[in-house]
Parts: C-alpha cells; structure tokens; sequence
C-alpha cells in the first residue's frame, strides 16, 4: 500500500512509469523544471509488480489524454473471435492462444454490456478465463456446469448464445441477472442464493450413476459461499459416498465484499510452481504410478507397513498442494491447487486431466483470482466493482442522466444506501451500550 501511494503521488505530480537508466528495474519517473528523479521500486512482488501495473495504467490514460482526464476505455474496437463464438462448441475450434483473446474480447464485453444495464460486474470479471477454459474443456449442456449465487455468471450467459440480449439484464421480461432453467439448456441449475452447488452437483451425479450416464457434473463455488453450512454438508456426503464431482473453488479473497479478513482457504497468491505441481498431481502417468504402489501395498505388506505409506503419500501431496487441501482431503475430496485462474492455458490442462481421471472420488480445484480483473477502476475500488449501477467506461463513474433542455440546474444530494444508515446507526448505539458486539 505504501509502495502504490508513493507511485501514486509520483504520478500526480506529472511523472509515469518505465525505466531508469542502468537500473533495468521497474522505477517512477518524475520530472520537474529543476530536476528528473527517478524512485526504483526493484525487486518486486507479484502483489506489488500487480499494483504498479494499476498506476502505470492510469498514468499513461491521464497522459495520452493531456493529463486533464483518464479514458479507462481501452477494450478491443472489433471482436473477431467472440464474434464466431455463438455456442460452447465454437470454443473448440479455438486454440489455447486463440482463448486468451477470446477472453480479452469477452471481458470488455461484460464490461461495456454491464455499463449499460448496472449489474455484478467485478465478480463476472474475476472468472472470465475459468468460463472460457470449463466451456473448452467440457461439453455443456451435457456436463453440468453450475455456478453457485450465478452473479459471476455474465461471461457464461454470453458464450452460451445470449450475447444479444445482454441490453435487456435485469431488466422486465428480460435475462435474468442469475442462471435460470428455462432461459437456456446451459444453466442446468437455478440459482441466486449461496452455497448450493455442491448439493445439486452431488444429486446430478447421483442420478447420472444411477442411470449409467458418464457425464461431468461440476460446481463452481466462491470462497464466501463455500462457507456456508449447505457447502460442508455436501463435500462431506460427496466424500464418504464416492459420488465423482468436480468441484472448482474460486478464490478472489474478497468473499463478495471486503471483510478485511483472509480468504476460506487462506492461502498465498499462486504462481508457476504451484501450476507445474498441480499439472502433476492430475497427470495420468502420476496417478498411474500412484494406483499401482497402492495395489501392490495392499497385496503385499501388513497393515502396518500400509498405514505408514498412506502417510507418506499424504505428506508428499502435502507438500507440493502447499499444504492448503489437508481440510478438503479430509472431506474425501482429491484437492489440486492452488492455480493461477486467469492462466488459461494452465486450466484447460488441469481441466483437462481431471476429466480424465479414472476412479469416483470427488475432486476440489482450487483457483486463485481477482475480482474486477482487466478494469482499472474495479481493480482498484474497495469492493471490486461488486454490484454497480450504470456507469462511463471511460471514467468508471457512475453514470447521471443529463437534465432537459432549460431545466435549472439541481443541488445533487448525496443519499447513503439502506445498509450504510442501517450499519452507521448500529454503531452509535453500539459506542453507548457496551453490551452491544
């Protein structure tokens, strides 16, 4: 925070981002009448090389525009591959570079659509790569996709051939701001409220063993969500039964809105080598090897000796998962992760593997994103652009219709939102009644 308001201050006092001379580091650059400084920011974090892509961002919108204001506008002005993509089966004629501009152009869909209507935006934002890499990779309406809450469902409606009726979200007698059944054969569930995923993925899974069905029935759940009792009551039931659910755990740290408190599964941003090591653990040849050290355990050696190896195989997946599945292992789930989520390329090879597995126990993918990903002023609002009125792209502000022609101009009076009154008032009852916590 510190490093982004001291780049923050470089930049509004007429500097921009770059190089300095011999330093080969990501630097401010402040120039004055007297003097150029130059503040190297070298070595960085991913967290902070994220924070100065932000400044870097809107110091050179405010530059190209004269410095008198900012133009987040910077989506694509043609859409050449959402344009072919009419149905999840287009996705397929796509290559894995292809989905990464696919993904471009389908966040600024959602971003310019969502501008006109108001909406969910910054969680719609968050799980654009994860979206384009499920519908790759599976083959919906036959695998069952289901989005828990389905307020991040945006980019999901678009590729599913609802891309026209965007302008009518929310809206009377138009789409639905959730999944709903009879809108689409891809939205196989009903949602709008948390935590349900997992039990309807689990009943759709019931009763596609019990007629035979190979089909994949997967549940995308948010880390607020995933909190809820419902949640819990499912994995466990899902684990001790055997019933094969993939169940994608998507973790933007924010639990819908800021709480200031870590994330469900707690865990660090993630990186390549956790990539690398969850490609591993979902590979055919690993869990071959696996498999056939557990079956000639088993025919083999006591008890004791069996005990001993479970152990060590925990404790080597353990390792590479980092440590963060031990709670969903419990529950019976095989847990990969935690994965880049806006790495398509890496998804659809995880993906990939898990649809492949052999066996029925349950899998937990656990997917780190950001929510508001790709939109500067979501990105760097406290609640991510969660839900938002209509609004400028270009600015981020909200958007105020313009008066009649001779109407006198109007004193704008600021009204605070029924939680905000409510949670003010609750407070000051709270700061004379100690009882009150």
């Amino acid at each position: 925070r510190n490093l982004e308001r001291k780049m923050a201050a470089f930049v509004s006092v007429g500097g921009s981002c770059g190089t300095a001379p011999g330093t080969g580091g990501d630097c401010a650059r402040v120039e004055s009448k007297e003097r150029v400084r130059w503040m190297v920011v070298k070595p960085l974090s991913a967290v902070q090389r994220s924070r100065v892509r932000k400044v870097r961002m809107m110091s050179e919108a405010s530059s190209g525009s004269g410095g008198s204001s900012t133009n987040y506008n910077r989506g694509p002005r043609s859409t050449p591959f959402l344009d072919a993509v009419s149905s999840p089966d287009d996705l397929k004629k796509l290559s894995l570079g292809e989905l990464s501009k696919l993904g471009h152009e389908l966040r600024w869909e959602v971003i310019r659509s969502v501008a006109q209507t108001g909406g969910h935006l910054g969680s719609s934002l968050g799980v654009v790569e994860l979206t384009v890499a499920l519908h790759y990779v599976f083959s919906s309406p036959s695998d069952r996709i289901i989005w828990d809450v389905a307020h991040q469902a945006y980019p999901h409606k678009i590729i599913t051939g609802r891309r026209d009726r965007m302008p009518t979200l929310r809206k009377a007698n138009g789409m639905s701001g959730f999944t709903k059944r009879d809108e689409s054969k891809h939205d196989c569930f009903g949602a709008g409220h948390s935590s349900t995923s997992i039990s309807a993925a689990l009943g759709m899974a019931t009763a596609r063993d019990l007629s035979g069905g190979r089909n994949h029935c997967i549940a995308v759940i948010g880390d607020g969500a995933i909190t809820g009792g419902m949640a819990y009551e499912a994995m466990n039931h899902a684990g001790s039964h055997d019933n094969r659910v993939i169940v994608i755990l998507n973790d933007n740290g924010q639990v819908s809105l800021p709480t200031g408190t870590r994330s469900a599964a707690g865990t660090t941003p993630a990186g390549a080598l956790s990539d690398y090591t969850s490609r591993l653990l979902t590979s055919r040849e690993f869990l071959d090897v696996r498999n056939a050290a557990k079956s000639t355990l088993k025919a083999l050696f006591p008890t004791e000796v069996k005990a001993i190896a479970a152990q060590v195989d925990d404790l080597a997946r353990g390792v590479t998962s980092a440590g963060t599945g031990t709670l969903f292992e419990q529950l019976g789930f095989y847990y990969v992760g935690p994965l880049d989520g806006h790495n398509i390329e890496s998804l659809v090879r995880v993906l990939e593997n898990v649809k492949d597995m052999p066996g029925t126990k349950p899998v937990l993918i656990h997917v780190k994103t950001e929510k508001g990903r790709g939109y500067a002023p979501a990105e760097a609002a406290f609640d991510k652009y969660h839900g938002v009125g209509r609004f400028d792209v270009g600015t981020g502000k909200a958007w105020t219709p313009p008066p009649p022609p001779g109407a006198e101009k109007k004193k704008t009076v600021a009204v605070q939102s029924l939680t905000a009154t409510f949670a003010k008032a609750l407070i000051g009852h709270a700061k004379e009644d100690e009882k009150i916590v």
